[in-house]
């Protein structure tokens, strides 16, 4: 089920004249740092895996995650309305974040979740439930009911001015602290 804003501005439509703009704007985002997650799910016919950096918390209670899908991956459609799981990728993944952007390489070793498939030994994972999806432009946005979830110590891969680098895991999280 597809859920659009009450009111939605137009939008102008990118064209080639504004190309060098669109660039310009991807750079800009591109200097914001963001981990690096991999979006799993059983489709129709099999299980498909997409790299993502769009993902972020929405909601504590009840326990709501968000990822934006390019409408261009190729498992887009067939991600509407099924449980999916996010998996956050260790700095030692990178292989792993190559692999489900297109260029195969690493084998995944999967784990069977009670919500959805996952991936063994990532940094983090959060198993979901369909909760919303929206328009995002080029981009759907999926809203994840958390069901499961769990993480494991370890520095994290992120996504950084078109390049990956890792984040070093803190002496003290805080979870710890409260």
């Amino acid at each position: 089920m597809m859920s659009k804003p009450r009111s939605q501005p137009e939008r102008p439509v990118a064209g080639r004249a504004s190309a060098p703009r669109f660039h310009h704007f991807r750079g800009s985002l591109g200097r914001f740092a963001t981990g690096v997650a991999i979006v799993t799910f059983d489709g129709a016919t099999k299980r498909h895996g997409i790299t993502v950096n769009s993902f972020m918390s929405v909601s504590l209670e009840p326990p709501l995650v968000l990822v934006g899908i390019a409408r261009s991956a190729k498992a887009h459609d067939e991600l509407a309305g099924r449980p999916f799981s996010v998996n956050i990728l260790g700095a030692e993944q990178r292989q792993l974040a190559m692999h489900f952007a297109g260029w195969p390489g690493a084998k995944p070793v999967w784990v069977e979740g009670a919500t959805a498939p996952r991936l063994a030994g990532v940094l983090a994972y959060f198993e979901c439930t369909p909760w919303a999806a929206y328009d995002g432009g080029d981009h759907t946005l999926y809203v994840g009911e958390v069901t499961d979830f769990n993480y494991r110590r370890g520095d994290a891969l992120a996504f950084a001015n078109s390049r990956f680098t890792t984040l070093p895991e803190s002496q003290l999280g805080i979870e710890e602290l409260l």
